[in-house]
């Protein structure tokens, strides 16, 4: 009876979701008008700044989620990757919450391995290195020896507003990346969607 799952899976065929259907709304696009209370300034003249988000709900009711969990940012796509992608994530100092979310593309509801995108151990064999939390002057050599270590081409993806703006805790080193993907934490189909969108593929 311990593989019931497994044998509902046979029967039903697929049990990955081919689209979303319970997306925390608290990690979308927020839209709004009037007086945002925002601690990190992700609200100025009432345009929504993804890039500072925190997602603390402070300016709501004024201003509330949409349920758009396309709020990446990409600088630029890479279509050599389109049959294989492999990511290597580096932590920064983060508190967790960004691992979560990326090791969760992993499982069978979101399936990244159907979109030909695979962890790896280390950068030489790497496509992508997805850095996480605020990034420090230590931390930036770190990151820099893993990015020459990788073969050409390849791609620097920054996850959680950490490790793109430094989120609550401040400034964060300024670190050149083709893909941003806002969040704190992003949502799991978020960042599935800039990683397949980056390497030029198709959900």
């Amino acid at each position: 009876m311990k593989n019931w799952w497994f044998l509902r899976g046979v029967r039903k065929g697929i049990l990955t979701e081919k689209t979303p259907k319970d997306i925390a709304e608290w990690s979308t696009k927020i839209e709004g008008k009037g007086v945002a209370n925002c601690p990190t300034k992700a609200i100025e003249n009432g345009k929504w700044i993804a890039e500072r988000c925190i997602f603390c709900r402070r300016c709501y009711p004024n201003y509330k989620p949409n349920l758009n969990y396309e709020i990446s940012i990409i600088k630029g796509t890479q279509k050599l990757f389109k049959k294989s992608f492999f990511i290597y994530p580096i932590d920064a100092g983060s508190c967790g919450g960004c691992n979560m979310e990326l090791k969760l593309i992993s499982s069978p509801q979101y399936d990244m391995t159907r979109f030909r995108i695979f962890f790896t151990n280390t950068p030489r064999h790497a496509d992508a290195i997805i850095a996480m939390g605020t990034l420090t002057e230590k931390m930036k050599e770190v990151i820099k020896e893993a990015y020459d270590a990788m073969p050409e081409p390849k791609l620097v993806v920054l996850l959680g507003t950490c490790a793109i703006s430094g989120g609550i805790l401040g400034e964060a080193i300024p670190l050149e990346a083709q893909v941003l993907i806002p969040g704190c934490p992003p949502n799991p189909y978020t960042i599935l969607d800039a990683l397949i969108k980056v390497k030029g593929g198709k959900k």
